[in-house]
């Protein structure tokens, strides 16, 4: 079996050695680019199975490359993971919202990005729930066209969002813990500790789309989250 790709676009040579000596000894093959324009060129010509991003990029930052590869059909599908400051949290919702996978803040362990990289790929390979159509309230959300509408008009949600609260909808009612939710939704090896907000940013993203009509999502502390609503399929 041919290994699976990773890209990684890192301005700094010292971190893009470090992410692909440690990727390339968990069994995967990796290129590495260190511009933000070559490397959009590189994914485009070669989609890889993965891209870990730098936002902070020459040529072209990591938040463009994000928006041009999440909208094109040729690499829409490819999961991205990025790389960010500890201060750049308006940076990380903006790129979830293009779709990133998740992201990891700088400094950051070798062996956590590793996992998170692992987390992404098995969870892409995983064998999807049966499609359905769940109405809460003024909610309706098709799990086979991938279409969440509020009051009949169309929400847009990055994947993450809506494989969380497909999640949260096929509970029916129950807690889902956030150890649950990353082996689920994440695909994290509970075996592996992760530190994460990954969870908070989409729950508070996902409670501003929703706007709280008929599909309230409620923090149960130190448990997990559950939406306070009966489904109807």
């Amino acid at each position: 079996m041919p290994k699976e790709t990773i890209l990684v676009i890192e301005d700094e040579k010292n971190i893009a050695e470090l992410v692909k000596v440690n990727l390339e000894q968990a069994g995967y093959a990796v290129r590495t680019v260190l511009r933000g324009d070559t490397g959009l060129e590189e994914a485009r010509k070669t989609p890889p199975d993965l891209i870990v991003l730098d936002l902070m990029l020459p040529g072209l930052d990591g938040l463009e490359i994000c928006r041009i590869l999440k909208g094109q059909e040729a690499t829409s599908h490819v999961p991205v993971i990025m790389l960010t400051a500890k201060t750049e949290e308006t940076d990380q919702i903006v790129g979830l919202e293009l779709g990133a996978d998740d992201y990891v803040t700088k400094p950051f362990s070798p062996r956590q990005l590793v996992a998170r990289v692992k987390a992404v790929l098995r969870r892409g390979r995983e064998k999807k729930p049966a499609d359905k159509i769940y109405r809460i309230g003024a909610l309706e959300f098709d799990t086979a066209k991938y279409i969440v509408s509020l009051k009949g008009k169309k929400i847009t949600m990055s994947s993450k969002e809506f494989e969380l609260l497909r999640a949260l909808l096929e509970a029916g009612g129950r807690v889902l813990s956030r150890d649950f939710l990353l082996e689920n939704v994440w695909g994290y090896d509970r075996s592996v500790e992760i530190e994460t907000r990954t969870i908070d940013m989409h729950i508070g993203q996902l409670r501003k789309k929703l706007k709280q009509e008929g599909a309230r999502i409620v923090t149960v502390k130190n448990v997990g989250y559950r939406l306070d609503a009966e489904s109807e399929s």
